[in-house]
């Protein structure tokens, strides 16, 4: 059944007793339910742990859903975990996803749970931190899930709990996160009428934003590897240097989106996040090794992206006398996030009600890429962003930084915003 967006605001103004129930129930309830949401963020955040090995991770999820009376199926995706809410009432089957994996960036907030964890991360030593955020996803996830156990006699429908791995992506040569929950079959038996996400990123305390359609990029990371001849560092005339190779490969890659494609049909990111080269100062090495990112929002364009690349990297390397090798989607790749239109705009008023008025459409897409993209593709999907600064204050660290900073006031707002999406949704889908 479909509703389009004024049926959609006509039905729940029909429905005001029961929009208001709901708001009078989770207001009874919330509290105790932030309170555990606060502790289990914060132990998510003390015990990080990196993509495919969320072991402990996964054990304690299991541990707090089992409290809850749920069943816990595990081992989906190496460390991914489903749990089921089953209604009293008829409805729809609505999947809820949190992901669950932290990154390799070494933690520089001095709080009493900051992250500690250290290992060993493409060959080096490095620090673990839930530098995304993610730690909130999971915590909220949970909060929503001890709501909605507690109110199942008030339940229309059906709830798939999804906590997913590896969502920043897999280990090289390694499958994982959503791509791999779906390929080994979480829909084949049940599969949700619709899916929400959140992610909580740097803005304003509480604020709730939807992009319909396009929303996030489509993202995969390239390598090249620069090969020269290996000499003394005071002669640097008897090798080759795929050193200085490397830094006009990396620089000239930026005039693909400023100078060679067309910026008006699309819109594109070429990053470059690791140049790793060299032992020793006098020592002029072998090869180089550069790894970045594409993000782009139009397969045609992608292709495009691949052959600038390619050209760029080979030719340069040329003129060096060095040679360069290419390869795309080192780790698999991501595509475009895309909201349900029809579904993000009958939702948006949930989601304003769940943040007090607190709501935006933004009508730009990011250049963020997440693989819920993966769900979305599959069933109709609606993906929002909470904003988690603290209150009155801007934040110059974003996701991904060693300084990003959740304020824990702020994700009161994401538990209810999933609240009342399945509220909601499971009414308009019985009504």
């Amino acid at each position: 059944m479909k509703l389009n967006f004024l049926f959609f605001s006509i039905l729940l103004s029909c429905l005001h007793l029961t929009a208001k129930e709901l708001v009078d129930l989770i207001e009874s309830d919330i509290q105790e339910v932030m309170t555990n949401v606060i502790e289990w963020r914060h132990h998510f955040h003390e015990y990080p742990e990196l993509s495919n090995r969320e072991f402990e991770t996964a054990k304690y999820i299991k541990s707090k859903l089992e409290d809850m009376g749920l069943s816990v199926e595990t081992g989906i995706a190496h460390t991914g975990l489903i749990a089921m809410i089953r209604g009293q009432k008829e409805g729809p089957l609505m999947a809820l996803r949190a992901d669950m994996d932290a990154l390799p960036v070494e933690e520089k907030l001095n709080l009493p749970f900051s992250s500690k964890v250290r290992t060993v991360y493409q060959g080096q030593d490095v620090g673990v931190m839930h530098a995304c955020g993610h730690d909130a996803h999971m915590a909220v996830l949970l909060g929503v899930a001890e709501f909605l156990t507690n109110n199942k006699d008030k339940l229309r429908g059906d709830i798939m709990l999804i906590f997913q791995p590896a969502e920043e992506g897999a280990p090289e040569g390694e499958e994982g996160g959503a791509e791999l929950m779906l390929k080994e079959g979480i829909f084949k038996e049940e599969k949700p009428d619709a899916i929400f996400g959140m992610h909580v990123t740097n803005a304003k305390h509480g604020w709730i934003a939807l992009k319909p359609g396009p929303a996030m990029a489509s993202a995969e990371a390239f390598r090249i590897i620069v090969k020269g001849k290996q000499t003394h560092g005071s002669r640097p005339w008897s090798g080759v240097d795929p050193i200085t190779a490397a830094y006009d490969i990396g620089s000239t890659l930026q005039t693909i989106v400023s100078r060679r494609l067309n910026i008006l049909e699309s819109q594109a990111v070429i990053s470059v996040g690791i140049i790793r080269g060299g032992t020793r100062n006098n020592i002029i090495p072998e090869e180089v090794m550069l790894e970045g990112t594409i993000r782009t929002f139009d397969e045609d364009y992608r292709k495009r992206i691949y052959d600038e690349i390619t050209k760029i990297a080979t030719n340069v390397a040329e003129a060096h006398n060095a040679e360069a090798d290419v390869k795309f989607r080192v780790y698999g790749g991501y595509p475009v996030t895309v909201n349900d239109i029809d579904l993000a705009k009958m939702m948006m008023p949930s989601l304003s009600r769940a943040s007090n008025g607190q709501f935006i459409e933004w009508t730009l897409p990011r250049t963020g890429a997440e693989d819920f993209s993966f769900f979305a593709q599959q069933v109709p999907g609606l993906f929002f962003y909470l904003g988690v600064n603290p209150k009155d204050k801007e934040s110059d660290f974003s996701n991904h930084s060693p300084y990003f900073y959740v304020d824990d006031d702020a994700l009161i707002n994401g538990v209810k915003s999933f609240i009342h999406l399945v509220n909601d949704y499971s009414i308009a889908m019985t009504n």
